[in-house]
């Protein structure tokens, strides 16, 4: 179905009977994880079978894992993470923070991309799990005449479990397609100028607010088994180049901030230092009783940084001492994060619009 501001055209020295096109159009899909429709047990349920069952999450033989993951993960886990989704839902709308945020980031780049190339650049979003999904949307942009496509990962730093699975469910919805776009798919940007000047910026914009100053800044990324370090994913390097880089934007050194990973899943080994570990450690053992956690691989807040960072990992400070937290909240629709997003996806149309 075509927008009322969108026109269709015949091919030149087409019959007249041939069926209209929409005029051609370039989309911009902006992708992230996903969400819950609602945080009941079912909903829950949907959700979580369709994130756990993805190998490049979980990549263990289905053999083992799946009578595993239907009969006990599945049996209890909704009700736990129905809790915490309900803790943090934005109950006005009826939707999660995710879902908010990133409706009003598409919203954000939207606008700005209007004002640059008019109705040639159609921006929409989807989610990996979940609504809206990747297929529906990737229908909606063909049928709106879109025959070029930029899929962007809202991921910062790449990884098998995230961008990896985003680009390989796009990859799948135009299996489907009889006529496929041409189509291009965003690098990570974890060392792009804005998106390093937008984290320095939300963390000076904190610490000018906080009561008391942090001792330590504590970037807090997502973390993935060691194991897949170990066969090739980048994303501990991209991570540690993140944190270095905003280090050296902020001018300080090594004693003011520091990486961790968080969100540990399962019996082997994670990336270390773990967060709900090590801000423990820095209250009990370094004497740092006033901390801020900031969350660089998230490009908009959800239940991983509302909830776990400022619920488990605060509460693990605070049980060992520690006296001031503050969370430095995700960059979310930031102008500054925007502006970064923006100047990614306009180096990606080079060569597309002029």
């Amino acid at each position: 179905m075509l927008a009322p501001n969108e026109t269709e055209t015949r091919p030149t020295h087409a019959p007249a009977t041939h069926p209209a096109l929409p005029t051609a159009k370039v989309g911009v899909l902006l992708a992230n994880l996903g969400t819950p429709d609602n945080y009941d047990y079912w909903s829950m349920r949907r959700y979580l079978g369709e994130f756990l069952s993805d190998r490049r999450v979980i990549d263990y033989s289905p053999w083992l894992w799946q009578p595993l993951l239907q009969l006990v993960i599945l049996s209890k886990r909704p009700f736990s993470s129905g809790e915490a989704y309900k803790s943090i839902w934005n109950h006005d709308k009826g939707e999660s923070p995710l879902m908010t945020i990133t409706k009003d980031q598409t919203a954000a780049i939207a606008n700005d991309l209007k004002g640059r190339y008019g109705d040639r650049v159609h921006v929409d979003f989807c989610m990996r799990y979940g609504n809206p999904s990747t297929k529906s949307k990737v229908r909606e942009m063909v049928e709106a005449g879109c025959r070029k496509i930029i899929f962007f990962p809202l991921y910062p730093h790449y990884a098998g479990a995230t961008s990896a699975t985003a680009n390989d469910q796009f990859f799948r919805a135009l299996m489907e397609e009889k006529w496929q776009p041409t189509v291009r798919v965003v690098d990570p940007y974890y060392q792009q100028p804005l998106y390093i000047e937008a984290l320095a910026q939300s963390v000076e914009r904190a610490y000018a607010a906080a009561d008391k100053k942090p001792d330590i800044l504590v970037c807090s990324y997502h973390g993935v088994p060691k194991r897949y370090l170990m066969e090739g994913d980048p994303y501990h390097c991209q991570c540690q180049k993140t944190t270095r880089l905003l280090k050296e934007r902020l001018g300080w050194d090594d004693t003011q901030i520091t990486t961790t990973f968080q969100s540990k899943f399962g019996p082997e080994e994670w990336l270390k230092p773990y967060t709900v570990e090590e801000v423990a450690r820095l209250a009990e053992e370094d004497g740092k009783k006033n901390i801020a956690v900031i969350a660089p691989a998230f490009s908009a807040d959800c239940i991983e940084t509302l909830e776990e960072i400022n619920e488990e990992i605060k509460e693990s400070f605070e049980e060992a001492g520690g006296e001031h937290f503050t969370y430095i909240p995700c960059l979310n629709d930031d102008p500054a994060h925007i502006q970064a997003l923006v100047q990614v996806i306009r180096d990606n149309l080079s060569g597309w619009i002029d």
